[in-house]
């Protein structure tokens, strides 16, 4: 492979990076080194979701950036915005590079903590400072063994009459509100600016017989494949773990609901050059459609799609296949605040 000229990184100032205790005193006396040494070693810190997330990156981003460049990648997981903000605040830095939904996106740029970009490495990739890298979508999954023909809509969803049963759906409100509304017949064009009132009151009517609000993508999994919910708002990622296992399911990209993921690069970091490589070659078309295939996930470089079998691409979001079934949430024109959104779904959840 042709190996890529990382930008220089002499003119950065001379500075200290502490990190958080790690196990092992060989790791902390390490970490707690100068970060000019360091930076002779190129190594770059990278926040992760860890799991099985990190293990596609690892084998489909980290590892061949490294063999490409003499980079070493060092991760820092779970994901946290409390983390990215506190560091840039305070000048010590945990982790130069994260992913951040859209959501978390509008946020990080309002407050300044993230690097500023001029243009993006492939075209329409740059929003609001994060580069696009990749998709999930909500999609509405159910129990065959339950409902043998359906159902097919977030209507069908909210019809308890139709399909009696017991239903889940992820504790989140900037993603279930919108399927709320569809539910209750708001066209997709419609969907944004989010009516928040009408929203909630659809969710009163479909609230009884939601069984689990789950809060983590294998509980959603696993309440489908052991059958204690009968259909769900489920990531299509984790849908397909469901019908990997052997479980009688299927599912719908009928109005499924995507959220992009973002590459960003924290405000100020040393390694912010080091880091725009970094996010240049992870959202490059080979290494993304590597990561997505195993990742389970939609590619947001369409140059990804040429390393991507018709069979792999069925399971995407972004395919041109699937991409026209599914809507894009537009956090750019929720209509609210999302901190009060939150807020107010809890009450209600609580009430």
């Amino acid at each position: 492979m042709k190996n890529r000229r990382l930008r220089s990184t002499s003119l950065l100032a001379p500075t200290r990076r502490t990190f958080l205790k790690a196990g092992g005193a060989a790791l902390t006396t390490a970490l707690a080194m100068p970060y000019v040494a360091r930076a002779q070693d190129k190594v770059l810190y990278i926040n992760t979701w860890g799991g099985p997330w990190e293990e596609a990156a690892r084998a489909h981003l980290f590892d061949p950036f490294t063999a490409e460049t003499g980079v070493e990648i060092r991760t820092v997981s779970p994901v946290s915005f409390a983390k990215l903000a506190a560091q840039v605040q305070t000048g010590v830095y945990e982790f130069d590079v994260t992913t951040l939904g859209g959501a978390e996106l509008v946020r990080a740029n309002q407050a300044g903590i993230i690097e500023e970009w001029q243009q993006a490495p492939y075209e329409g990739g740059l929003f609001e400072n994060g580069i696009a890298s990749h998709a999930f979508a909500t999609v509405l999954g159910w129990r065959t063994d339950k409902y043998p023909d359906g159902p097919k809509t977030w209507a069908d969803f909210w019809d308890v009459e139709r399909f009696p049963g017991s239903r889940s759906l992820q504790r989140y409100p900037a993603r279930v509100l919108p399927l709320a509304l569809l539910a209750d017949g708001v066209a997709v064009d419609d969907l944004y600016p989010l009516d928040i009132d009408r929203a909630f009151a659809s969710l009163d009517r479909i609230k009884p017989h939601v069984l689990v609000w789950w809060t983590a993508g294998a509980q959603s999994t696993q309440i489908l494949r052991d059958g204690e919910v009968d259909m769900i708002g489920i990531w299509h990622g984790r849908y397909f773990e469901a019908e990997e296992a052997g479980a009688p399911v299927a599912m719908t990209w009928d109005d499924g609901q995507v959220d992009r993921a973002y590459w960003v690069v924290a405000k100020e970091t040393p390694n912010a050059e080091m880091a725009r490589d970094f996010i240049e070659f992870a959202t490059s078309g080979k290494p993304l459609a590597g990561f997505t295939v195993s990742g389970d996930y939609g590619p947001l470089n369409k140059a990804a799609y040429e390393f991507i079998s018709e069979e792999e691409a069925q399971r995407m979001p972004t395919s041109e296949a699937n991409y026209p079934k599914v809507f894009e949430q537009d956090i750019a024109n929720l209509g609210v605040d999302p901190s009060e959104l939150s807020q107010r779904f809890e009450e209600w959840l609580a009430a």
